[in-house]
């Protein structure tokens, strides 16, 4: 374990805000994420209300000085939500926290053509970056995994996106989907570049517990085609000039995710709404909270303790843990210095980087540490060293 340095220095990190939508129209049986079913009346006035007591009562533990570099709108589907409300919500955080100059506003978005005629509106309450949950652009694939769009759909709403101002977009793609051949993930790729997204994040469908696909497993590639399609994807992306800044993550210059980098730089975030995350470094250490998940309890409760089902400060056995789990996933590593600076400890007297250095799964190099290509190969088991 490390010694101590001189505490995280909360005032030098960089601070987020993430807003959780918990609803969607239906849920996908691969899904893992606090979402759910809309059966009733969208409770958008309501959410939005709670939304903003639960960050009142936040700020109330700790007030904030510092500016918002970020802020993203996740779920669930938060496209259910009308642009007055999405702009009801932002004009009213903003009267409660600073936003730096170049903000980056994300709101995640399904291709349903319902939801993409709204994107007009959403830039004018301030969205400049949309996240599209496209997951595939063949059809038969979507049918397998649930969804409720098809391939038509999603090249609609990117024509609605450049049209309403928002050029900045992610698209969400998946492979090593149901029977897809390392040929297929290759052309729905192919398919995805060429809508010319500015950033791209290309995941691997796992079978995550208590989801519908973990209950009943459809077949899915072995591990020798997944990672030849990991391997084809990247040389194809770099060619197509998106750069791999993260194991998921490929961005043209100058539009890699903010909101996204501060989390796995360690920064500080909010977390408000259902089953929202927040991490702060406070006086007493690094704190994170977790919110109630389900939508009535945390509506019942927002505003006050009650809205909060979990709450540690992390120790400082876990905070090498903590801050190189995401760090270790950035093709860039990190610097020492941040390091030290956001976890208050010293990485010199960290002993795993050491043994983590002789099996050759992470460099050091004028002040920075970066994984390997075996380090990247093998992630799982470089952050177990860790533990």
């Amino acid at each position: 374990m490390s010694l101590p340095a001189s505490g995280p220095r909360a005032e030098a990190l960089p601070l987020s805000l993430y807003l959780h939508f918990p609803w969607c129209v239906q849920k996908c049986p691969y899904c893992d994420f606090n979402s759910h079913g809309l059966r009733e009346t969208l409770p958008e006035e309501a959410y939005v209300d709670a939304l903003l007591r639960d960050l009142d009562y936040e700020l109330s533990q700790a007030p904030e000085a510092r500016p918002l570099v970020s802020i993203f709108m996740g779920g669930g589907t938060p496209s259910l939500f009308s642009e007055r409300a999405i702009g009801r919500l932002l004009e009213a955080v903003a009267r409660r926290l600073r936003f730096a100059p170049d903000i980056e506003i994300t709101l995640e978005a399904n291709p349903g053509t319902a939801e993409a005629a709204r994107f007009a509106g959403y830039a004018a309450a301030g969205i400049n970056r949309l996240s599209i949950g496209v997951q595939s652009l063949d059809d038969a694939m979507l049918k397998r995994l649930g969804r409720i769009h098809d391939s038509a759909e999603v090249r609609r709403a990117v024509d609605m996106a450049r049209a309403a101002g928002i050029a900045n977009f992610n698209l969400d793609l998946m492979f090593a989907l149901p029977e897809q051949t390392p040929a297929q993930a290759l052309g729905d790729l192919r398919a995805a570049i060429a809508l010319q997204p500015t950033h791209l994040s290309y995941y691997q469908l796992t079978l995550e517990p208590n989801t519908e696909f973990a209950a009943r497993p459809p077949p899915l590639p072995d591990e020798d085609s997944a990672w030849q399609m990991q391997e084809q994807a990247q040389s194809l992306l770099a060619g197509a000039g998106y750069a791999q800044y993260e194991v998921s993550a490929y961005a043209q210059e100058g539009r890699r995710a903010r909101h996204n980098l501060n989390y796995w730089q360690f920064g500080d975030y909010l977390g408000i709404g259902a089953g929202a995350h927040g991490k702060r470094s406070l006086a007493e250490g690094v704190q994170r909270r977790a919110r109630h998940k389900h939508p009535k309890t945390y509506l019942a409760q927002a505003g006050g303790p009650g809205a909060i089902q979990e709450q540690r400060t992390v120790g400082a056995q876990d905070l090498p843990f903590e801050f190189l789990m995401n760090a270790l996933r950035l093709n860039a590593g990190f610097a020492i210095a941040d390091y030290e600076a956001r976890t208050g400890l010293r990485w010199a007297a960290l002993a795993p980087a050491q043994t983590a250095q002789a099996r050759g799964l992470i460099e050091e190099s004028q002040g920075r540490v970066r994984p390997t290509a075996l380090g990247h190969r093998h992630l799982n088991g470089l952050l177990q060293l860790f533990l």
